[in-house]
């Protein structure tokens, strides 16, 4: 039985599945690849993840990534993920501890100090500031950042008593960002340069212990907003803690980068029993 090289590790409770692809080695053939990552991430009866992140040639940067929700579909980016392949990279020999990769949301620079990795992200786009957003439990506040994927972020008193997973599913699938949908982010400054945050993940379809791109989100509304101010720690529900830099100039945001841990947590090979049987 052949198996398929992987790493799986873990940013700020973000846990993902990181394959060097550069061979085309996945998906096995006979299967989509969405069918693949859907079922490789699913979790006790298979390794699990909360996403799946694959290593593919570049011609214009050290490789390109390739991000996979849990439920298979592919979004454009992941803060956390983006962390992750940069140490993966540098300790498989695909880049140095300085390296540039691409994604679909455009080329991203990486350093790895570590088991940490500061990563420069795109430039926020789209953002719109405490627009009213109806619901079902009546209209809301809320503001938005695309941060490499679209940000939906409520700024909350309680961050405790919120109903993450209910309400973040109402926004997710909103006409108001459909068809692509939306995540949803939930955050409460607590100092001039920290916050908490929880989110609802699209493609994870439930509450996680991170996010990246949710984790920039929230600090950029935040200081557009004049609640918080630049570097912000975002205090993440898994007790991780991010580190978002940016620059503030005019109302405008730029500069970005995103720090945090990147932990190895295994490594080995996936069986066929891994991603058939389902």
């Amino acid at each position: 039985m052949k198996g398929i090289p992987f790493m799986k590790l873990s940013g700020a409770g973000n846990d993902f599945i990181i394959i060097d692809n550069r061979e085309g080695i996945v998906p096995p053939g006979g299967m989509g690849l969405s069918e693949f990552v859907a079922n490789v991430c699913r979790r006790r009866v298979s390794l699990g993840a909360d996403g799946l992140i694959l290593v593919e040639p570049s011609e214009r940067a050290d490789f390109s990534m390739r991000y996979f929700n849990s439920d298979g579909s592919e979004a454009e980016t992941c803060g956390n993920g983006a962390r992750c392949i940069a140490r993966f990279a540098y300790l498989n020999g695909i880049a140095g501890r300085r390296m540039r990769f691409e994604t679909t949301a455009g080329l991203y620079e990486a350093e790895v100090v570590g088991s940490n990795v500061k990563v420069r992200m795109s430039d926020p786009q789209g953002i719109k500031l405490r627009f009213p957003l109806k619901l079902s439990s009546g209209e809301h506040i809320v503001s938005f950042a695309n941060t490499g994927v679209p940000h939906v972020v409520f700024i909350v008193d309680d961050l405790e008593g919120v109903d993450v997973v209910g309400l973040g599913r109402e926004v997710r699938y909103h006409e108001e960002f459909a068809p692509a949908g939306t995540n949803v982010n939930f955050a409460k400054p607590t100092g001039r340069n920290r916050m908490a945050i929880r989110t609802y993940e699209r493609g994870v379809e439930d509450e996680t212990l991170a996010c990246g791109t949710g984790s920039i989100a929230c600090a950029v509304v935040g200081a557009l907003l004049g609640l918080v101010e630049p570097p912000v720690e975002i205090h993440t529900r898994g007790g991780f803690v991010l580190k978002v830099h940016f620059d503030l100039e005019d109302g405008k945001i730029g500069n970005v980068y995103l720090e945090g841990d990147a932990r190895v947590i295994c490594r080995g090979e996936l069986t066929e029993e891994a991603w058939l049987g389902f």
